[in-house]
């Protein structure tokens, strides 16, 4: 990914329309699954999430970004299992946190929020909701929570006893990636996550004066992005300007007008497999929307721990 999540300037995975859908999905969840456990966990991860974005809006987009980054890492090719989790653990003698992996240090966030909804839940069910899907019913809480699409989440995941730093050095895609490296990592699928971005990500993009990029876009973003490497690294900036704090596609348009500020995303939109699909939803804003909402669905419900597989963890940064 190589962007620090932040303002929800567009589609949170710019691609995720690409393969979500083609992907086998085996599942044994239920959108019943807390009815009866704990009646009130829903409302509950619900209110937490919204005071959490109130309080910084960028944060959805984080909740989001931390929901996918999970995902990937252990799905191994979204072969092995889905969310558990895994990237909420903190180092111990057992653990090798993904958190320190190259593409989540000083990049991935939103783990304290998570940890505090975990504990409001634990203080009125103790030991029935998972880490797992407090942070799915976070991901879509905080997706409507600006505007964006709400989806039906079937729950009932268990969360890691594991972790897979190695797996999240080497399988994250990265901000400078071609589209045929990221149609590979993600089984044709691409899929990206939007908010806001480091300089170091997208300087060589808006110093290069390559034909994929509108000279104008570029010259703008050079003014919190200095030309030499060392200087103003972690300076962000918005991937989208005009409506940074929502959920709409405008960050889709931009691709389009060769203004992506990060080359991975514009990528998406350059003559290849995928233009078709990013000219599709930047005409309509209710298909994205609605395409969005489908593949979050069909993206969660890959290969979760199930059943006796994993724990729930009380604390979501330790395992019991």
């Amino acid at each position: 990914m190589g962007s620090t999540a932040g303002s929800f300037g567009a589609c949170i995975f710019v691609a995720v329309l690409i393969i979500l859908f083609y992907m086998p999905c085996e599942v044994q969840l239920s959108s019943s699954f807390y009815d009866n456990t704990c009646p009130n966990a829903l409302s509950t991860i619900r209110t937490a999430t919204r005071k959490a974005v109130s309080r910084e809006r960028r944060m959805a987009a984080s909740l989001i970004r931390l929901h996918f980054h999970d995902y990937y890492v252990q799905s191994k090719g979204f072969i092995l299992r889905g969310y558990d989790e895994s990237i909420l653990l903190d180092n111990s003698t057992s653990i090798q946190s993904e958190k320190n992996a190259p593409n989540n240090l000083n990049s991935v966030r939103g783990y304290e929020v998570i940890d505090a909804v975990k504990s409001e839940v634990e203080s009125i069910c103790p030991g029935i909701v998972s880490c797992a899907d407090i942070l799915a019913v976070a991901a879509r809480d905080a997706s409507v929570a600006l505007g964006g699409p709400t989806w039906t989440l079937k729950l009932g995941r268990r969360d890691s006893t594991t972790s897979g730093l190695s797996q999240a050095a080497t399988n994250l895609p990265n901000f400078s990636d071609g589209l045929d490296r990221l149609i590979s990592l993600f089984g044709s699928k691409g899929s990206h996550t939007i908010g806001q971005a480091r300089c170091v990500t997208f300087r060589q993009r808006i110093y290069d004066n390559g034909a994929n990029i509108d000279a104008g876009f570029a010259s703008t973003r050079r003014g919190s992005c200095p030309a030499n490497n060392g200087d103003g690294d972690d300076n962000l900036a918005a991937l989208d300007l005009v409506t940074p704090n929502s959920f709409d596609n405008n960050y889709i348009k931009n691709l389009i007008q060769k203004k992506g500020l990060l080359q991975s995303d514009q990528v998406l939109f350059s003559g290849g497999s995928t233009d078709s699909i990013i000219a599709g939803s930047s005409k309509n804003p209710s298909t994205f929307s609605s395409d969005f909402a489908s593949a979050m669905v069909k993206m969660g419900n890959i290969e979760p721990l199930t059943g006796y597989a994993g724990e729930i963890r009380k604390l979501c940064s330790a395992i019991n």
